[in-house]
């Protein structure tokens, strides 16, 4: 099968996104860059001594998630954990700087926010550094995550559960907001990590990427041959409708109930660092099939998003402009965005 998306196509997709309400659920986390240049090795230890120029903090996580929701026109409900320290009264306020929800935002006192940061010269990683608490929350903040959730429902059209293995993903959350979603029959995206991952039963789209898959069933996978196998695998395990791989380089796999499968090339141009790409992803999938988008089409535009992010150094929400832009030139020298793989 090839999917040919017109300009005209995806821009009525993204008209649809307007008013569209999408829960993002995750683990929810800051983004902090020092940004600087070497000119010297440190006479202490053979490691570069970074001159910082400045620096920048930016939504990370599934409040990443939702920033590309809202980027794309659509309005997010961010249900996630932040603890009572300074870092999440910084996520708070930049929150309200992106025009992003906080009632659905826990706090637990128990726990640290989480924020990475990583030191950046001559537009190259030298090293992160993460603050976190990744033990599962405990029962009342489980009930916290799951009623404001429920209390959401009657207003949202489609749902993501974004998890980075930072604890907010127990059984009993997971089993719950499921349940929710089937029971309003809603879409339901999963972004999932290594813990809890075949947890994740009954969803729409299952989107694994490839590192995760590999840990899963304890194999290397190389070939579209053994994508399409342990994808069939994982489909069948978890009972999902869709399972869509992602393989970096490799462009990703999409598997689909009916027993149809399909590789999507890499879209990327050039890629300056590929933080936040999965966010990215699973928002535009998410949105793009909330307003009316086939499986595939919201693959193959899930697809081209990420390869613009990936273009830009830094964790960036996805820019509507610059999506179509690149979609109309790549089809004007190659309009098959998807093509038909061997299941």
């Amino acid at each position: 099968m090839h999917v040919h998306i017109e300009q005209e196509r995806v821009k009525e997709l993204i008209r649809n996104t307007e008013g569209r309400r999408i829960a993002v659920v995750g683990d929810i986390m800051l983004d902090q860059y020092f940004w600087g240049s070497v000119s010297r090795i440190s006479p202490e230890a053979p490691v570069p001594v970074v001159e910082v120029h400045a620096e920048s903090i930016r939504l990370g996580g599934a409040a990443n998630v939702a920033h590309n929701i809202t980027a794309l026109g659509a309005h997010p409900f961010l249900v996630g954990i932040v603890g009572n320290d300074g870092n999440g009264e910084m996520l708070s306020s930049l929150m309200t700087e992106s025009g992003l929800p906080s009632d659905g935002i826990i706090v637990d006192d128990k726990r640290a926010t989480t924020i990475k940061s990583r030191v950046i010269a001559h537009s190259q990683h030298v090293v992160r550094f993460d603050r976190e608490t990744t033990a599962d929350i405990d029962a009342s903040i489980e009930r916290h995550v799951i009623d404001r959730l429920r209390a959401a429902m009657s207003d949202i059209d489609a749902i993501i559960l974004q998890d980075y293995n930072k604890g907010i993903f127990t059984k009993n959350v997971i089993g719950a907001i499921i349940r929710l979603a089937n029971e309003h029959d809603l879409l339901i995206t999963v972004d999932p990590k290594f813990n809890h991952f075949f947890e994740y039963k009954n969803v729409t789209v299952f989107k694994p990427n490839r590192r995760e898959l590999e840990k899963a069933f304890g194999t290397k996978l190389q070939t579209d041959e053994e994508f399409c196998h342990y994808g069939i695998q994982l489909l069948k395990r978890i009972d999902a409708q869709n399972v869509l791989i992602t393989r970096g380089r490799q462009g990703m796999t999409l598997i689909e109930k009916s027993g149809a499968v399909h590789h999507v090339p890499t879209r990327t141009r050039s890629v300056a660092d590929v933080s936040g790409a999965g966010d990215t992803v699973i928002a535009t999938l998410t949105a793009m099939l909330a307003a009316g988008a086939a499986i595939g089409e919201a693959s193959a535009i899930a697809n081209f998003a990420a390869g613009v992010v990936c273009e830009e150094i830094g964790i960036v929400p996805i820019d509507r402009d610059r999506l179509i832009d690149t979609i109309v030139h790549f089809n004007r020298g190659n309009p098959d965005l998807l093509h038909k793989g061997n299941g």
